[in-house]
């Protein structure tokens, strides 16, 4: 195994203060993008500011999808990173082995300290990912997962698995299960990040839902960061990120939204197909979806051309499943979905169609799609929030239809794992409130194979009996739409959306390397 020295990657800067007035700004900023006050500044200590998507939705803590903003701001690590294959490669431990079918033995690396200052030993490890299995709710990371971690001596620790499982090194690289220092852990079971990683980049501040600052560690056991620090703002306004980008008020701006790229200098647009699908969900346990045929004709009713081409003007791809053109296997192994019903005519039925307004074209496809359903025969209303104030009616289904865009590779590097969340009768995202056993079958199959050709067949097996039941209707495969100054380079591009900022991002002169 070979090691290569890039880590999870930190988070940039935005104010939300340049809502007021971003329209007056915009045509006479252009000329001036990429521009930065910071530019006086010496390279090294130049701080760099990045506009994120979502604001945290619990405080930071790593056990949540928070712990994805840790990791793109290079704060928190894993003992496991994946290559770009989605393959596991060595982290905070440095080699591994399997010792049987349900144990593992991971060697952990020397010198590394938390960014308190103590030491990280094979006893820290074994209390972090303890925290992550005793969390309620678990790491998605975990579901159907039993994980039982112990220490083997001082360099090293052995996690065991109730059932066989191929992907525990890929697990064990899900942000959600960076090694903390002890000092994050409370005894009222929340986890404050602060100060406790072993990345790059130290957090130093948080100020709740609005911004948080981060300095370089100079202690870091890998390459020193050749940024001073991030200040990272969180403006859900996509309009907004568009606008700091144009003026120059961030270096780095994640999710540009489509209808905003046209109003930007093409040179601080980049664009690279990613595991994210645009799927359209349907409540298969309570009201009207509940009947199969009416799932069918909701399915039927569905343009995807119409949404790619209107709504993200042709900057995603047609979904022909769940899984996307980013897992490059997945199209040349798929055949015709059998055993679906006929749809029945709606007449006039109500539904409600739910999404949120944290990714800026999600309540256009909402209006789109409720033209398609009502032209079908249903009867829509429209619900759309932000998501922290949708989620938890989303998981309880209190929405007959709901439109989520959902990374399907975002944990593991294996799909599984969010078929499994999604899907299964023990899926904690298990928006469909779908129980089906076949479906169920499907996944463990594939969940039991070794990584290869065998297991991604699998994994197009259970695709079709999902798409079979009708609880999800894949419309498209979103695209990672990232901006940056022309100073800036090393932001990573990364179409997992683990990685932003790591130590090699950096300021250069004149936009050249």
């Amino acid at each position: 195994m070979t090691l290569r020295h890039a880590l999870p990657l930190p988070f940039t800067l935005l104010s939300l203060a340049l809502l007021a007035g971003c329209q007056q700004e915009e045509s006479a900023s252009t000329e001036h993008a990429g521009e930065s006050a910071a530019e006086t500044a010496d390279a090294g200590d130049r701080r760099i500011k990045v506009a994120m998507l979502q604001p945290p939705r619990s405080g930071l803590n790593p056990l949540t999808d928070d712990a994805f903003k840790l990791s793109r701001w290079s704060i928190a690590e894993t003992l496991i990173r994946l290559d770009d294959d989605g393959s596991p490669e060595p982290f905070l431990a440095t080699e591994w082995e399997r010792l049987d079918p349900r144990t593992w033995r991971f060697t952990i690396r020397d010198d590394v300290t938390f960014h308190d200052g103590t030491p990280l030993t094979a006893e820290r490890v074994v209390a972090s990912l303890t925290a992550a299995t005793n969390a309620a709710p678990k790491p998605r990371i975990l579901d159907g997962v039993s994980m039982e971690i112990e220490a083997d001596g001082d360099e090293a620790v052995i996690v065991r698995t109730a059932e066989a499982d191929p992907l525990v090194p890929n697990r064990l690289s899900s942000p959600q299960l960076a090694i903390l220092a002890e000092r994050a852990y409370r005894d009222n079971g929340t986890v404050n990040p602060i100060e406790a990683g072993t990345g790059p980049f130290v957090l130093e501040e948080i100020n709740g839902t609005q911004s948080a600052r981060l300095d370089r560690y100079d202690d870091y056991w890998g390459e020193r960061a050749e940024l001073a620090g991030i200040d990272a703002d969180y403006v859900p306004d996509g309009t907004a990120r568009g606008a700091a980008l144009r003026t120059g008020e961030a270096d780095v701006v994640e999710a540009v939204p489509v209808s905003q790229v046209a109003l930007i200098d093409p040179e601080l647009i980049h664009e690279v197909p990613m595991p994210r699908t645009n799927t359209l969900y349907l409540n298969t346990e309570s009201g009207p979806l509940a009947e199969p045929a009416l799932r069918a004709a909701a399915r039927e009713a569905v343009d995807r051309e119409a949404i790619v081409r209107t709504v993200y003007e042709g900057r995603a791809d047609i979904a022909n499943g769940l899984l996307g053109p980013a897992l490059q296997w997945a199209d040349g192994l798929r055949t015709p979905v059998e055993g679906r019903p006929e749809a029945a005519d709606p007449n006039g039925v109500a539904i409600t169609l739910g999404t949120f307004t944290d990714r800026a074209e999600l309540p256009e496809v909402a209006v789109l799609l409720e033209q398609q359903l009502e032209a079908a025969g249903f009867d829509v209303q429209q619900e759309v929030r932000q998501y922290a104030h949708i989620e938890s009616d989303m998981l309880a289904g209190e929405f007959d239809a709901f439109i989520l865009s959902r990374a399907t590779m975002l944990d593991s590097g294996d799909p599984v794992a969010y078929m499994f969340s999604d899907f299964a009768c023990e899926g904690s995202f298990n928006i469909a409130q779908l129980c089906d056993a076949g479906v169920d079958a499907a996944l463990e199959k594939a969940a039991d194979l070794e990584p290869g050709p065998e297991r991604r067949q699998a994994i197009i097996d259970a695709e079709a009996a999902i798409l079979a039941t009708d609880a999800a209707v894949p419309m498209l495969h979103e695209r990672v739409i990232q901006g940056e100054a022309t100073h800036v380079a090393g932001a990573v591009r990364d179409p997992r959306e683990r990685e932003l900022i790591n130590q090699h991002t950096r300021f250069i002169d004149d936009g050249a390397e």
